[in-house]
């Protein structure tokens, strides 16, 4: 299989335009609508609005399964330091996470099989908003994805630094972690700084509790249990003569398995609500669930396994790799749907910057392997009669 240079270079051209003109969660008017013309143009039907800015684009080839292959749109808030011709031209806004490739991949696996049409069935090609951390594909679900686009299978792939380029990754099971988020409000009495014992110091429990939060994936779960409890913020105080009469704790919680999942939060929910008292504090927790674990069903991820060593080579595949303890909202689109999320090497001869920094950019090479693989899964997929 040849891809025209042609279609390589729109592809390059459509990437680093993405990641000139960065919008965030549920503001990518531009990039949608970019998005929305050239599905069009290609000749797919072309549905927009699930999730506010969200793009379906569908290709029917004759009878056969359907499956949906997704793409992230969003940006980060984060100003760049990186000095490329492409950097971003939106301060404080950038695509740290390649979602720029992600959406150029799919665009032009869309365009390229529109144009061969070697399979037997339905793609949707979706393109997602809001994937840090505001939930757009639970939104998407929510708003009825499954239901007005029936899919067979569900496939997402995310570039991945620290894998080397030309190498993919994929579990039968956990690839990334559950996300929940909480609040803890301590309740005390406050007081002259220099007169404690008048008052309830929260600013104590605080601290007792940030440490004894620590001791739940040490010494509650098993070993071999996967979970990261993080207390990320702390609020409270006005004066540094007074102690406050309350403190704000912030964190997230991360699992790899839904029952440690649930028995974290029970132990979290336990820790405030006993260990303040002795204190003559008070404590209560606000959940703020997120995402839940990005596990992969058997046959999808056996299929995407297939399909990359047809493309890639049995040397360059990765199967039963240590999953992520960072999330991914995916996860949501495989509660309601059969599919599998998978990692594309993005390193080449020198490692590529983490995700999430801020001279993060994505590696241009990665370009002509997702498409290849796209358009290998979709007729490997769905394959003619």
């Amino acid at each position: 299989m040849t891809l025209s240079s042609a279609l390589l270079e729109d592809a390059l051209r459509w990437r680093r335009e993405f990641h000139r003109h960065p919008e965030l969660g549920y503001q990518e008017q531009q990039t949608s609508q970019f998005i929305a013309e050239e599905l069009a143009r290609a000749g797919l039907q072309v549905f927009r609005g699930l999730a506010g800015t969200g793009v379906i684009g569908t290709l029917e080839n004759g009878p056969g399964p359907v499956i949906g292959l997704r793409a992230d749109m969003d940006a980060l808030p984060i100003t760049e330091k990186g000095d490329a011709e492409w950097r971003s031209a939106t301060p404080g806004v950038m695509h740290a996470c390649g979602h720029d490739g992600h959406s150029a991949i799919l665009l032009a696996a869309a365009r390229q099989l529109a144009a061969t049409r070697q399979f037997s069935g339905t793609v949707h090609f979706i393109f997602q908003p809001a994937e840090e951390n505001l939930g757009g594909a639970r939104r998407m679900v929510e708003e009825g994805l499954f239901q007005r686009f029936p899919m067979d299978a569900v496939y997402a792939m995310h570039n991945w630094p620290g894998l080397p380029l030309g190498s993919l990754a994929v579990n039968p099971g956990a690839m990334m972690a559950s996300l929940d988020s909480f609040e803890i409000t301590l309740h005390g009495k406050s007081c002259h700084a220099a007169m404690p014992e008048s008052g309830a110091d929260p600013m104590v429990v605080a601290a007792e509790l940030i440490l004894a939060l620590q001791t739940i994936p040490s010494r509650r779960l098993s070993p071999l249990a996967s979970a990261v409890v993080s207390v990320t913020q702390i609020h409270g105080g006005e004066a540094i003569n007074v102690i406050p009469e309350q403190i704000v704790l912030r964190g997230t919680v991360r699992c790899l398995q839904t029952s440690v999942r649930e028995k974290v939060r029970g132990l979290i929910d336990e820790f405030v609500a006993t260990l303040p008292r002795p204190f003559g504090v008070s404590g209560e927790t606000e959940w703020l669930p997120g995402y839940p674990v990005t596990a992969n069903h058997v046959a999808p991820a056996e299929r995407v396994r297939e399909v990359a060593r047809s493309t890639l080579g049995a040397e360059q595949v990765h199967w039963q790799v240590n999953p992520s303890m960072a999330s991914e909202d995916f996860a949501c689109m495989m509660e309601a749907c059969p599919g599998a999320y998978f990692w594309l090497g993005a390193d080449g001869e020198t490692p590529s910057a983490p995700l999430h920094n801020a001279r993060y950019d994505f590696n241009d090479a990665l370009l002509p392997i997702g498409i290849r693989f796209w358009q290998n899964l979709v007729e490997q997929a769905l394959p003619v009669a």
